[in-house]
């Protein structure tokens, strides 16, 4: 009787490609978790910061109504502000939480839990001591695209009343676990565009649109998903540009439904991703005045001058951790 070797061969074969990728993908959610577990250590407190929701503010009092308001314009932003709003036409139809995460309560999500704990404060991007109002001048300016409400305007004080009924709890100078975006491990190669495409392609498009272009609302105005390229997304000047912080971001956040709990991208998968959205066009802004003192630039600002000798394309896009050490060795011999 003749035995045909065949599909056994085959089943063994991908029995063992099987076992082979559920083995490598342990091992790059334990070196995650690793990861993970090793910034915590460097917080201080036990447990990550967490906002207060908006149903918590007590909209029957004259302050409670200002802050409700705040939260309905960082909720609504293009209702109220975005390229027909109700109230004035300033920026690019984006919403505020589609950065600062419902209402920027998320841990790692971008919120608002140290700020005014922290502000004023200086700013070396900006070269001088920002407070709160001038803060969210940059948003409106870089994140929107646009340009912001008036420092006395009712909309300023509100979105400011907003961030400080979030943050009154917060001891003045601290940083609660969880109010930063997590910074990332450096891999130890650039981040992969071609690698990042194929994971947008695959694990973002579906919310986001195969061309970035984001998913309008059919409730309401602005957008369900946010664009992450062109021409009604943020510009060049946003902190979401610099990799390291668009990685941070995603790893914790995205796609949708993740949490710092249960990431679904690995660490190397959310650089590869922000290395392809962050290369994709967008508009430009002019950073002319930003980081008067060149050697405070951060590893990852993708604009010369600098005060290494490292390309443009390595600053956006890596290996970082050359340029950090550089960095180090010029912090000492100064």
């Amino acid at each position: 009787m003749r035995i045909d070797w065949f599909p056994l061969c085959l089943f063994t074969v991908v029995a063992i490609v099987i076992a082979r990728e559920c083995i490598c993908s342990y091992e790059e959610k334990e070196r995650d978790n690793k990861a993970f577990a090793a910034y915590l250590a460097t917080q201080h407190g036990d447990s990550v910061w967490t906002g207060r929701r908006p149903q918590q503010i007590p909209y029957f009092t004259d302050t409670g109504a200002l802050v409700q308001y705040g939260y309905e314009l960082i909720a609504n932003t293009a209702a109220y502000l975005g390229p027909e709003g109700s109230i004035a036409k300033l920026s690019n139809g984006m919403n505020c939480q589609n950065c600062h995460l419902q209402g920027g309560v998320v841990p790692f999500g971008n919120n608002f839990g140290k700020v005014f704990a922290t502000y004023p404060q200086y700013r070396a991007r900006n070269n001088g001591i920002q407070d709160i109002p001038q803060r969210i001048t940059d948003c409106f300016e870089r994140s929107l695209n646009g340009h912001a409400p008036d420092t006395g305007s009712r909309e300023m004080k509100a979105i400011t009343a907003y961030i400080r009924w979030l943050g009154d709890g917060v001891p003045k100078g601290m940083k609660p676990p969880g109010t930063s975006i997590m910074k990332l491990p450096y891999l130890h190669r650039s981040a992969d565009v071609r690698q990042g495409e194929r994971i947008y392609r695959e694990q973002c498009s579906s919310c986001h649109g195969k061309d970035g272009e984001g998913v309008e609302s059919k409730v309401v105005k602005g957008y369900s998903y946010p664009p992450l390229w062109g021409e009604h997304s943020y510009n060049d000047g946003a902190g979401l540009y610099r990799l390291s912080n668009f990685a941070g971001f995603v790893y914790n956040n995205m796609p949708y439904g993740t949490d710092y709990h249960r990431p679904k991208l690995s660490v190397e998968e959310s650089w590869d991703v922000a290395a392809f959205v962050n290369s994709r066009p967008r508009p430009h802004f002019n950073q002319q005045h930003d980081w008067q003192l060149v050697a405070g630039k951060p590893v990852d600002y993708p604009f010369k001058p600098y005060a290494d000798t490292f390309t443009e394309y390595q600053h956006k896009f890596g290996p970082f951790q050359p340029i950090k050490e550089e960095q180090r060795k010029q912090l000492v011999t100064r």
